[in-house]
């Protein structure tokens, strides 16, 4: 679990992040959504400690970030996994030497060890006979659940994810949703997800906070979407005819 209390963060004169107060669950996919420019990039690196807020504190389980000591900051980034939104992989090595990069900067792992994690989660991620290959050689999809297995080597207790389907077609990217979803209940992660993609929103929406120029304006799950009032959500969510139509299909269904 982490608990964001009062997050603001200004750049120059303006105020990015206004007052943020949430929790994100551990084991659910905890989504933020907003418009471009509504803040939701700046809490996610605010959250991973690539941004430091000017007020407010976020807690990890029981612990601030702000009163981690040198040994303890290190502690919580091995418990980190990312998931970037171009996947990140490094081009000059081949599969199974991005998946085993994490395990050679955190471990003391002898290779055959780190060898048989990496086998392990390239195959939960249904990736088998790739280890030799290099990025280029395989397709985005494939990319990506490399970057997932990458993410999950080093069993962590928190997995953020920017834009996970960024560049994908709409039948990958649901495969890609499923699989973030699958692991985050088999292996109970805090999952916290910046999405655009309102198809991600119905998939694995559990947890959505909704940020509005910096303001969180209505947190929910994919299933109270369809019954808030609140005009933000309604705006923000039913601008896309994918929504307009699954509307329809709720009301008249009953």
């Amino acid at each position: 679990m982490i608990i964001v209390e009062n997050i603001r963060k200004k750049f120059e004169d303006e105020e990015i992040l206004k007052g943020i107060s949430t929790t994100f669950e551990r084991g659910k996919t905890n989504l933020i959504i907003g418009q471009s420019g509504s803040g939701k990039t700046v809490l996610l690196k605010s959250l991973i400690g690539l941004i430091k807020p000017d007020e407010g504190r976020i807690y990890y389980e029981d612990k601030a970030i702000q009163d981690m000591n040198e040994q303890e900051q290190r502690v919580l980034r091995e418990e980190i996994g990312m998931l970037f939104q171009g996947g990140a992989l490094f081009d000059s090595m081949n599969i199974e030497e991005n998946v085993m990069f994490p395990l050679r900067m955190f471990t003391n792992q002898k290779r055959s060890e780190m060898l048989e994690r990496v086998n392990e989660v390239l195959s939960r991620v249904n990736l088998e006979n790739v280890n030799k290959k290099y990025p280029a050689e395989i397709s985005g999809g494939m990319q990506k659940r490399v970057s997932i297995a990458r993410a999950i080597v080093n069993k962590p207790k928190y997995l953020f994810c920017d834009e996970p389907n960024s560049g994908l077609d709409p039948k990958t990217a649901t495969v890609i949703d499923n699989l973030i979803l699958e692991i985050t209940h088999e292996y109970n992660i805090t999952t916290v997800a910046v999405t655009h993609d309102m198809n991600s929103v119905m998939e694995i929406g559990e947890n959505i906070v909704l940020l509005k120029n910096g303001v969180l304006v209505w947190q929910g799950t994919k299933d109270d979407i369809f019954h808030t009032d609140n005009e933000d959500v309604t705006n923000f969510v039913y601008s896309s005819d994918l929504f307009k139509k699954i509307r329809d299909i709720q009301i008249k269904e009953g």
